[in-house]
């Protein structure tokens, strides 16, 4: 994925047809979870990544039995996508509360009287109508919040409006199956290291004239964040905490760090362990989890051909025992 832009990979939610033959996403029968119905996106002979699940009452509060079978559902998957949910901000809000005693605050680095949406618990990361996102990208994948030290659990994605078929797509990349499939050597290498993950070196890297030198007041005001770089996912498999926010490994040179980084990043989001996300319609929502964790993702880079995408984000804070991460020292 850092290396050249792809609207879609081989595996799509929904199925695209190809040469007039279905994608073979939709091969593995709905498997049946209470009252949820889960079809897998990618299964493979060892995992599965990705399911979109139906059988949810969203216009009631969601039982919390329900909420139970939601979350063991998401340790498997690691993404979850549901459709036409309905939701507005606070349905989303209180969902998100469903799975999570803390939410993550929106600091309005702007002043919340220049955000779109106002809404302490909620992060616009929406593609405007002039054609810039909102928020600077970097062309690989990333992990929501990594920069923290107590760093995120969930997130939570809502389309509102009406996106364009064909034209807004969010790709998620399986870092379990990823890390299984490196060399025994590799493993080796990675198992001990701490990575320092930066915010204003991902938005240097996104936007380059703006963020080139942060202030001493932006420095002090997010810090780095250490975290290690091997880590254990909810299924039990390891996996690899990654994302753009990753600048240093502890015990490297910047350049050694960057270099082993990228590897890394371009190894998880080959192909065959990422699946395109096609947004449908507003109401359409999807769960991934960023704590340890499972995967990666990223969205397409705006394009004057596309056209405005409207998705706003809950993040629900970890309270894992990885949760506050390393000190810089460990």
């Amino acid at each position: 994925m850092s290396a050249i832009f792809t609207t879609t990979y081989e595996n799509t939610c929904p199925a695209r047809p190809s040469t007039g033959v279905l994608k073979l996403i939709w091969a593995h029968e709905p498997i049946k979870y209470g009252s949820l119905v889960v079809r897998p996106v990618m299964v493979s002979k060892d995992s599965a990544f990705g399911a979109e699940v139906s059988g949810v009452e969203w216009s009631h509060p969601v039982p919390s039995e329900m909420v139970k079978q939601l979350v063991e559902v998401s340790k498997k998957y690691a993404v979850l996508i549901f459709r036409e949910t309905g939701f507005d901000n606070a349905g989303h809000i209180a969902f998100s509360q469903q799975l999570g005693d803390e939410l993550e605050i929106n600091p309005f680095y702007w002043g919340r009287e220049n955000d779109r949406v106002g809404e302490p618990f909620l992060w616009d990361v929406t593609s405007s109508l002039t054609g810039r996102w909102s928020s600077g990208t970097v062309d690989g994948g990333t992990t929501d919040s990594s920069f923290h030290q107590h760093r995120s659990k969930y997130s939570i994605l809502l389309s509102h409006g009406n996106p364009a078929a064909g034209g807004s797509w969010t790709h998620f990349a399986d870092t379990r199956r990823a890390y299984a499939d490196l060399p025994q050597d590799k493993k080796d290498e990675l198992e001990d290291l701490v990575v320092e993950h930066d915010l204003w070196h991902s938005r240097k890297l996104g936007s380059p004239t703006v963020y080139l030198d942060p202030t001493p007041q932006e420095q002090a005001a997010k810090p780095p964040a250490y975290h290690r770089l091997v880590q254990v996912a909810p299924d039990g498999r390891k996996t690899l905490y990654l994302a753009a926010h990753a600048k240093i490994i502890l015990g490297r040179s910047f350049a050694d760090s960057q270099k082993l980084i990228w590897d890394l990043i371009d190894h998880c989001t080959q192909a065959k362990y990422v699946f395109s996300m096609e947004w449908l319609s507003g109401g359409d929502m999807v769960w991934w989890d960023n704590s340890v964790r499972q995967s990666m993702h990223r969205a397409n880079p705006y394009t004057d051909e596309m056209t405005a995408r409207d998705v706003r984000r809950t993040t629900i804070i970890d309270d894992g025992p990885l949760a506050f991460g390393v000190k810089a020292n460990e």
